[in-house]
């Protein structure tokens, strides 16, 4: 004799009263439609057939995106896009060879993420003037990440160079260069 697999199932008053387990499924007797259940939503999600699929011509099996209604756009955005935030830049601060190089931001949001880019000034390493580039190293460090931490002026935004030459990735080949300071500026952008 053959196996028989059988699933919960029940009219569409009892399927609308039950929240099955994550991943379950129940038969709807009354519409003869599948339900899937995630363990929260009351009643599953219920699957349409095939013959309830309408297309602009009535025949079924095509899906035009323009009959979605607003509300499920904004329902699933509110749902799934990040919270807003701020993006503030420095101004162009000098390439420095000192211990470390900071700059303060006058908030008091906190950073949700920093980057550090160098900016040319004068044609260099393929790069024009205005080319804002992240390949870029200090010493033996590739694309170093700056420390943030805030205080009574504000959000500290530090990049650690400990007295180490700067280089980049050079357009073209993406060999190391070493730069110069007079050709580069550094810009802090960060996301609050």
């Amino acid at each position: 004799m053959a196996r028989i697999l059988q699933i919960r199932r029940g009219t569409t008053a009892q399927n609308n009263n039950f929240t099955g387990l994550s991943g379950e499924i129940t038969f709807d007797t009354d519409a003869k439609t599948i339900r899937v259940h995630d363990g929260e939503t009351l009643g599953g999600i219920t699957l349409a057939r095939k013959d309830e699929i309408n297309s602009g011509a009535g025949t079924g099996g095509d899906f035009d995106i323009n009959t979605v209604p607003d509300e499920f756009w904004e329902s699933l955005f509110s749902r799934f896009s990040p919270a807003p935030f701020t993006v503030l830049e420095s101004r162009l601060v000098n390439v420095s060879t000192s211990t470390a190089l900071n700059y303060i931001f006058d908030t008091d949001k906190d950073a949700k993420f920093v980057q550090v880019f160098l900016v040319c000034q004068t044609p260099d390493a393929g790069y024009s003037i205005g080319d804002k580039v992240s390949a870029f190293g200090i010493d033996n460090r590739t694309n170093p990440a700056p420390n943030t931490y805030k205080d009574e002026n504000g959000l500290n935004v530090t990049l650690m160079i400990n007295q180490k030459p700067f280089w980049v990735s050079h357009k073209e080949t993406g060999a190391t260069t070493n730069i110069t300071n007079e050709n580069w500026r550094i810009l802090f952008r960060v996301y609050c």
